[in-house]
C-alpha cells in the first residue's frame, strides 16, 4: 500500500505565501512524477504543477512565476511554494503520485488540504 499525506495549507491574505508538503510512503519502489491538483468550489480539478523523477516541471499558466514545485527524492516528498496568492487560488489542494509499488504503477492522491486566501 501506499500513502500520500499532504500539509501546510491554511488561511492566508492576498498577498501572502503557503508552503505545502507531500509525503509519499509505504512500499513505494519507484516514484515517477508527483504534482499538485487543486479544486475550487464549484470547479473542476486542474493541474497546478507537475514534477518528473529527473526534475522537469510544469505549471498551469495561472500559477505561473507565482508557485514553485520541488522534491526531495530520498524523502519521497514533493513541496509546492506558492508566493503571491490570490483569492481565486483558494481550493482544495490534492497531491498525487505515479508510483510503482508492488509490481503495479498507477497514481496515488493524497486527502487533500485546503487553502484559503481571504482579507
Amino acid at each position: 500500500q501506499v500513502q500520500l499525506v499532504e500539509s501546510g495549507g491554511g488561511l492566508v491574505q492576498p498577498g501572502g505565501s503557503l508552503r505545502l508538503s507531500c509525503a509519499a510512503s509505504g512500499s513505494i519502489f519507484s516514484i515517477r512524477a508527483m504534482g499538485w491538483y487543486r479544486q475550487g468550489p464549484g470547479k473542476e480539478r486542474e493541474l497546478v504543477a507537475h514534477i518528473t523523477s529527473d526534475g522537469s516541471t510544469n505549471y498551469a499558466d495561472s500559477v505561473k512565476g507565482r508557485f514553485t514545485i520541488s522534491r526531495d527524492n530520498a524523502k519521497n516528498t514533493v513541496y509546492l511554494q506558492m508566493n503571491t496568492l490570490k483569492p481565486e487560488d483558494t481550493a482544495v489542494y490534492l497531491c498525487d503520485g505515479y508510483i510503482t509499488s508492488m509490481g503495479f504503477t498507477g497514481h496515488y492522491w493524497g486527502q487533500g488540504t485546503q487553502v484559503t486566501v481571504s482579507s
